[in-house]
């Protein structure tokens, strides 16, 4: 890499040769982090969230507005994950991811024609790509290896130290101003064009512009004393360690179809997490409401069974009826999905649906 190349520059080099092997670790989180996104919003079907069938109870998003959302964060998660080589978990650390996570929200609202696709994503995917990057040096794969010969610690290591970076206080530390926009934002559209996703489209002043404050889930956590995603990270993300991934590989050991493994992997999460999504547009009626659908989806045998689908199906009518959307748990299951394909080895994850279960 040139001395002189930006951080962005070094880490989204690849984009100027098509067809390249990836040569850097970052590349390969980064790629991961898209796919996990993208493997979570088409899985199918999911109760009250964008999927194969439709918006959910989303009136401003569409699967192929989630997709667009996908490629545009990948690049950011890509520098998250640059930015942390080399380091070790700081203040100084957490305040420069932060500016970057707030240029892949503003590249997130451009693609998305002002919805908010990804917000809670770009937080929890961010973080632990840049965790799995820590201190670790820059990696140039041998032509013809496997780019996952650069991953060789767990799930749990990476969990600890999103844990670490989370826990610093940056409201007054300085960072660099995040001069990334323009680079990252423009090789996310061309990843847009060279993907067939369509035109990014031109503002709408009626949905939420790049510099209007996001603070739902500060609202929610000053409103009902949950801790949110921000609680989530600092506590280590129990809710991916200790429920995500257990009930995902339970249900592969146990033969389940993928689509069922995520599934049961997303209503376990949801039976669990106070989902600041639910409770932001429908209060502790439709936290408890999803809580209690999913918890029953598991007691009837889970999603790959004839009653633990017309529980699941029953949860989904219900969130419509109130309006409300398990956002939250959504982004636990990318990240679930993230942290398992790092641990077992792997460069990339593919997306499953689930409608002729």
């Amino acid at each position: 890499m040139d001395a002189k190349a930006s951080p962005v520059e070094g880490c989204l080099a690849c984009e100027a040769h098509e067809g390249s092997p990836p040569t850097e670790l970052c590349t390969s989180l980064g790629t991961l982090a898209r796919q996990a996104l993208i493997a979570e919003a088409e899985l199918t079907p999911k109760p009250g969230l964008v999927d194969r069938r439709g918006p959910g109870t989303h009136t401003d998003l569409s699967l192929d507005l989630m997709r667009r959302s996908a490629f545009a964060i990948e690049a950011f998660i890509r520098l998250m994950a640059f930015q942390s080589m080399n380091e070790q978990p700081s203040p100084r650390l957490r305040a420069t991811l932060a500016a970057t996570g707030r240029a892949a929200e503003t590249a997130m609202l451009r693609v998305t024609n002002g919805s908010n696709t990804h917000k809670g994503a770009i937080w929890t995917l961010g973080l632990l790509a840049a965790a799995a990057a820590v201190g670790r040096d820059e990696l140039p794969l041998v032509r013809g290896r496997d780019a996952a010969s650069q991953f060789n610690f767990g799930a749990i290591a990476i969990a600890r130290t999103a844990s670490q970076i989370a826990s610093f206080d940056v409201r007054n530390e300085s960072a660099p101003k995040a001069d990334v926009s323009d680079i990252a934002i423009a090789a996310s559209e061309r990843q847009l064009v060279r993907h067939s996703l369509g035109d990014v489209g031109t503002p709408n002043p009626k949905r939420r512009t790049p510099n209007a404050p996001l603070s739902h889930g500060q609202i929610v956590a000053t409103k009902f004393g949950v801790t949110g995603a921000r609680g989530e990270a600092i506590n280590g993300f129990p809710d991916i360690i200790e429920v995500g991934l257990p009930v995902l590989r339970a249900r592969r050991s146990a033969n389940a179809p993928e689509p069922v493994a995520r599934l049961d992997a997303l209503v376990a999460i949801m039976s669990r997490l106070d989902d600041t999504c639910l409770l932001y547009r429908g209060g502790k009626l439709a936290l408890q409401a999803a809580k209690q659908g999913a918890a029953a989806v598991l007691a009837a045998g889970g999603a790959g069974t004839p009653p633990g689908r017309k529980c699941l199906l029953a949860l989904d009518r219900q969130l419509l009826e109130l309006g409300v959307s398990p956002g939250g748990s959504a982004d636990l299951l990318a990240g679930t999905l993230f942290l398992d394909a790092v641990e077992r080895h792997q460069n990339s994850l593919t997306s499953v649906g689930a409608e002729s279960l």
